[in-house]
Parts: structure tokens; C-alpha cells; sequence
């Protein structure tokens, strides 16, 4: 017993550690005034729509919001694929944390 307690006060002293690009990203911004619990909820909706390597991609937007609207304006294939996944990414976290 003693064990399982001492482990979850690790994963709970440890989960920042473990956020995700668009977590840390949330939670630097104006916008989310570090509201960790609904950039958390942003992450999980991250985690199951976009890969961690478009995940990054789209964190930069937070600092950024220009360059989400060149990509969204791009004619290049690997932009448009990846703007419909963060397109349904943000009406999945819409859904998902409203």
C-alpha cells in the first residue's frame, strides 16, 4: 500500500513534466491565462488527432497565429492534408472541453 501511494504522489508531482507541445504552449499563452486544466483538455484532444510531430507544428501557432493562416492559405499538398487534421484537432477540443 505504502508503494502504490508513493507512486501516485510521483505521477502527480510529475505530471507537468509530462505535458505535451500544446499543453506547454496553452499554458504560455495570453489567451488560456494558464488555466491548466483546460489546456490540459486541449492536449488530450491533441493526443488523439494529430501526431506528436504536427503537434508541435500546431504549438507554434500559439505563439504565432499568423502562421497558421499562411498554412491554412497554402497550395502546398503536406499543408492542406495537415491544416484538415488541425481543423478537426480543434473542433475535437471544441467538443471534447467546452
Amino acid at each position: 500500500m505504502r508503494h502504490l501511494i508513493l507512486a501516485a504522489l510521483l505521477v502527480l508531482t510529475a505530471a507537468p513534466a509530462f505535458a505535451g507541445p500544446i499543453e506547454r504552449a496553452c499554458v504560455r499563452s495570453d489567451r488560456a491565462a494558464g488555466n491548466r486544466a483546460l489546456c490540459g483538455c486541449i492536449q488530450q484532444a491533441a493526443d488523439m488527432t494529430l501526431s506528436r510531430r504536427e503537434q508541435s507544428r500546431a504549438a507554434k501557432f500559439f505563439r504565432d497565429p499568423h502562421m497558421a493562416q499562411e498554412v491554412r492559405q497554402s497550395d502546398r499538398r503536406n499543408d492542406e492534408e495537415f491544416w484538415q487534421r488541425y481543423r478537426s484537432f480543434g473542433e475535437t477540443a471544441e467538443a471534447f472541453c467546452s
